[in-house]
């Protein structure tokens, strides 16, 4: 079983890609195989084309992996009350899964993590993340992970997030390992 990471920042030390790597260990902790795409991989995609059926070998990487996961977990930094422009891209590219047997992400868990300077952004970028989910047919975890990185309060930053991070790790993990079940009992039954 393979679930997707995928964030949305260039800085390798940003508070979402932090959020996004404890998420994804305890991912591994459950089981589950890991794939972290972020960072220099994501900044090398070229803007999504529908029209041009050709694809970069960062486009293609990202295709297989979206293709091949069982779950996906997207962390996203807020940019002015809303995912950044780079992730949004990337979330583009799931529109060459259109046409597969699975089209987009059905029946696939994904969780959503939302990092920002503030409550009111972050709140603004988790609800979005819902949204695209929906609108590519995949199933958002019950739980979505707030992380509030403008103050050193106990509770916020990371640390403070940490229960919520895995929380949703888990409920990626619990979700996808049951619509494969299913799949299976279903498949038998044929």
């Amino acid at each position: 079983m393979l679930i997707v990471g995928i964030g949305g920042t260039t800085n390798q030390s940003s508070s979402s890609d932090a959020a996004l790597r404890l998420a994804l260990d305890e991912v591994e902790s459950q089981g589950a195989q890991a794939l972290m795409v972020s960072g220099d991989l994501l900044k090398n995609l070229p803007m999504y084309d529908p029209v041009n059926p050709e694809r970069t070998p960062e486009a293609l990487e990202l295709i297989a992996a979206m293709r091949e996961a069982s779950g996906i977990i997207i962390s996203a930094a807020s940019y002015h009350g809303s995912i950044s422009g780079m992730l949004k891209n990337a979330l583009d590219y799931a529109e060459d899964l259109a046409l597969d047997e699975r089209a987009y992400f059905s029946g696939m868990p994904v969780g959503s993590i939302a990092v920002a300077k503030g409550y009111q952004a972050a709140v603004n970028t988790l609800a979005t993340l819902r949204i695209i989910v929906h609108s590519l047919r995949g199933w958002p975890t019950p739980y979505g992970c707030i992380v509030n990185t403008s103050s050193t309060e106990q509770g916020t930053g990371i640390a403070g997030a940490q229960e919520g991070l895995r929380l949703v790790a888990s409920e990626v993990v619990h979700l996808a390992r049951a619509f494969e079940t299913h799949a299976t009992i279903v498949a038998s039954q044929s």
